[in-house]
């Protein structure tokens, strides 16, 4: 589709989130914490929803893997969906889609995984040893269970390992190689208790992609004015709600602090003064990262400021907005 069409085709924003599980929780609450709530309409077997207060945009409550697919076709212009599902369905991804955000919940890892037995193999190296071996001695290539077949078919490429085929797993993956059915895995773990408890090691350098939930957006997709306009409004207040929680605001009496003083102190622990100079009662107000909010009040405390404190802020809006400005360059 041309810039041209996708403009004039003044379609909704179709924002795709999980439809169950820990996942539509996490993405539930994700929006929520940015002032956007979802509603539906007809209780949670509705399949769209709305988001209160925002027009131009609906929900598309799909499965992870659908909503991969929608942002890939250009059915959805936002989806919030695991990265590992993203790079294993889509060869060119980054052609398609934009990762706007990590989102923070969802993590886990696509790994290696060998038999705990195979003491001497710790790396891919002396992984494709045993595969040429393998192959040399017994005329059979080394066989890997694994959902992800085409993430594994590309990380054994860039290490060079060639003598191995794919079991494609349809059940719980680490149990193969004590079913017979393959020698290694590769499969997604967060803890590794799993593949630990099936009697497999993850390889020192067997780690494929480290995953987590992410807010995508679909470079197919028709961006007319109204998604556009609608995805303005979303990422702004995602952005502004992640900068709140980052900081931390304090204010305080300034008594004798200087202006100059004032500076270098907020200078040197990364703080700003969103307002400039202390107002006509002597108050100031700045914003500090939160890691720096007692060696702030511990410098102001010295320098002699006085009645200093410190709040949470709900929303820091700014003019520039980095979620936007990387849509906007690729749509």
């Amino acid at each position: 589709m041309s810039g041209t069409d996708k403009m004039t085709n003044d379609a909704p924003l179709v924002l795709a989130v999980p439809s169950k599980g820990r996942l539509q929780e996490n993405a539930t609450a994700f929006f929520g914490r940015a002032g956007l709530s979802f509603v539906q309409a007809r209780g949670q077997r509705e399949y769209r929803g709305q988001i209160a207060g925002l027009g131009g945009a609906e929900v598309a409550y799909l499965s992870a893997s659908e909503i991969v697919a929608q942002l890939s076709s250009g059915s959805a212009h936002l989806g919030i969906t695991g990265e590992d599902l993203v790079r294993e369905q889509v060869a060119d991804a980054d052609a398609s889609m934009v990762m706007l955000a990590p989102l923070g919940f969802g993590q886990a890892n696509v790994v290696v995984a060998v038999p705990q037995a195979w003491i001497d193999v710790r790396t891919m190296a002396d992984l494709d040893d045993v595969a040429a071996t393998m192959r040399a001695r017994t005329g059979r290539k080394l066989r890997v269970a694994t959902k992800y077949v085409n993430l594994t078919r590309r990380f054994f490429a860039n290490h060079g390992l060639a003598d191995y085929r794919i079991v494609e797993s349809l059940g719980a993956t680490e149990g193969a190689p004590a079913a017979g059915t393959a020698e290694i895995v590769v499969d997604i773990t967060t803890t590794g208790a799993t593949l630990s408890a099936n009697a497999l090691k993850v390889l020192d350098d067997g780690v494929i992609l480290a995953s987590e939930a992410n807010l995508v957006a679909s470079v197919r997709a028709p961006w007319g004015k109204q998604a556009r306009d609608a995805a303005a409004a979303i990422l702004s207040r995602i952005a502004a709600e992640e900068e709140a929680r980052s900081l931390r605001e304090v204010r305080a009496v300034l008594n004798a602090v200087s202006p100059q003083r004032l500076g270098e102190i907020a200078h040197r622990l990364g703080a700003r003064l969103p307002f400039g100079a202390a107002g006509s009662d002597g108050v100031v107000t700045l914003h500090c990262p939160r890691k720096a909010v007692f060696p702030l009040v511990e410098e102001l405390g010295k320098a002699g400021a006085d009645d200093i404190t410190v709040r949470t802020l709900d929303y820091v809006f700014r003019r520039s907005n980095p979620l936007i400005e990387r849509l906007l360059a690729r749509i």
